[in-house]
């Protein structure tokens, strides 16, 4: 009798125990929606991202990464990140143009054509995102730009008349434009459904990066490629502020931490991926073409075209940001 006391007593303390290393030790789990597959080099760096986190909380903040717009589709994640469905999230900026003509900075044509100038960009328009997204209750945690971006076709073209009536994917305000300028037939496809609208022929032309070309197996529909560089548009990874706002101090300290290592590792392994995927595309059968002169100067007109019409939309927001950066 004085056993099985003894053991109830040592079950209870136990179970006491348990109970109090539970509290101590109170997990949280937040849900990260992205729109591109486990291979892009983005969701990478979001997957390091969170295990960069984990490590640093020693698990007391868990980051979930949903892949491949499995958890929100890409133009639903903003808004759930807003709402609150999702404690962060991962968009395309210039998707949301629409919205704030600033969010489309960056996918205006030959604004920005490298890197170095990219990131001058990204300087010029950070202050104004950051302001427009805590007035939506939200935080910018970081921003890493896509590789140049060129136009994928299934023949030759010398010429931007030669893209007259081509069935041409859209997936922002500023590539449905494009396409009016240069008169084809814009097709709003997001990443996710680019290799079926391809097979299937809804869309017979496009203009991104080479990480996109592969990762969507363009290769196997469209033969050419030509490399425009004509801009490089950034994902943004976007935090709930309230989410944000709940963490204690050492968390928060070590998502701020983990976002700038993502942001400095993300911009360079853009560059390093742009020479791969431009390299895996050719292995593939893909034809790398640089643009021939007449093609140079129609895509500069469409991208003065844009600038013109965005700026009158932008305003004087629009206008401080292309004269911060021009000054740079």
């Amino acid at each position: 009798m004085r056993f099985a006391h003894t053991a109830l007593i040592a079950r209870i303390a136990f179970g006491a125990s348990f109970a109090f290393s539970s509290t101590a030790f109170a997990q949280t789990k937040w849900d990260l929606p992205s729109a591109y597959p486990n291979t892009n080099f983005h969701t990478e760096n979001l997957m390091q991202f969170a295990a960069d986190v984990d490590k640093a909380t020693a698990g007391k903040l868990k980051i979930t990464v949903h892949s491949n717009a499995s958890l929100f589709k890409a133009p639903e994640i903003k808004r759930a990140v807003q709402g609150g469905q999702a404690q962060m999230g991962e968009i395309l900026l210039a998707n949301y143009q629409n919205e704030w003509q600033i969010f489309g900075t960056d996918g205006l044509p030959f604004l920005a054509d490298s890197y170095e100038e990219s990131a001058k960009l990204y300087k010029a328009q950070k202050p104004a995102l950051e302001k427009k997204l805590a007035e939506q209750g939200m935080m910018l945690l970081y921003a890493v730009a896509w590789p140049p971006q060129g136009i994928y076709v299934k023949k030759p073209i010398t010429s931007a008349a030669d893209l007259k009536g081509v069935k041409w994917r859209a997936y922002s305000p500023a590539t449905a434009r494009i396409a009016e300028l240069v008169g084809a037939q814009p097709v709003t496809v997001q990443a996710a459904e680019l290799s079926q609208a391809m097979a299937t022929g809804v869309v017979e032309s496009y203009m991104s990066s080479g990480a996109t070309g592969y990762d969507t197996k363009t290769y196997e529909h469209i033969k050419y490629w030509y490399d425009t560089q004509a801009w490089l548009p950034k994902n943004g990874v976007l935090m709930n502020r309230a989410a944000f706002d709940a963490l204690d101090k050492p968390t928060q300290a070590a998502v701020l931490k983990a976002g700038a290592d993502a942001e400095a590792r993300g911009w360079i392994t853009s560059r390093a991926k742009n020479t791969e995927y431009i390299d895996l595309l050719k292995k593939n059968g893909m034809n790398i073409v640089v643009p021939p002169a007449q093609l140079k100067t129609d895509m500069k007109k469409v991208g003065d075209t844009m600038l013109k019409e965005w700026l009158e939309k932008a305003g004087p927001e629009g206008q401080a940001v292309v004269d911060a950066y021009k000054k740079m």
